[in-house]
């Protein structure tokens, strides 16, 4: 091997930015799932405020089945980023180069919830119109 190969796979800078980009994807696995839980309760709160207002209840169902999407994201964007940093520590362990993909961890997340979040808008303004 090369001297530019070794010296890159023993420095310890690289490991800890893959160990930073790993802890980064972790934070946003968990605010992902944290606005899930929230948004998957925001039904309830609705339906509060409906009574509250005496307004007949609706059904709302779709807060449940977004926050319960966003859950679900995050914990395959955890499990993702935890195979990605596994492969590219085992390559910086080989002394590979690390593979940049187009269609990356990333772009997947950020693609996924700009749908969600689409679909969350359209439901509050169509799915939410009737009230006073």
């Amino acid at each position: 091997m090369d001297t530019e190969t070794n010296s890159t796979e023993g420095d310890p800078r690289t490991y800890f930015a893959a160990e930073r980009t790993l802890l980064a994807w972790i934070r946003t696995a968990l605010a992902m799932m944290g606005l899930g839980f929230v948004v998957a309760r925001f039904g309830l709160f609705l339906r509060e405020i409906a009574s509250v207002r005496d307004l007949p209840p609706q059904p709302l169902k779709a807060s449940l089945w977004f926050g319960t999407a966003l859950v679900l994201l995050g914990v395959a964007v955890s499990i993702g980023a935890s195979l990605k940093h596994w492969t590219t520590v085992r390559r910086l362990q080989r002394g590979q180069p690390i593979v940049m993909r187009p269609a990356s961890l990333a772009f997947i997340v950020a693609l996924l919830m700009a749908l969600l979040g689409a679909g969350i808008a359209v439901y509050l303004v169509f799915g939410l119109s009737e009230s006073p």
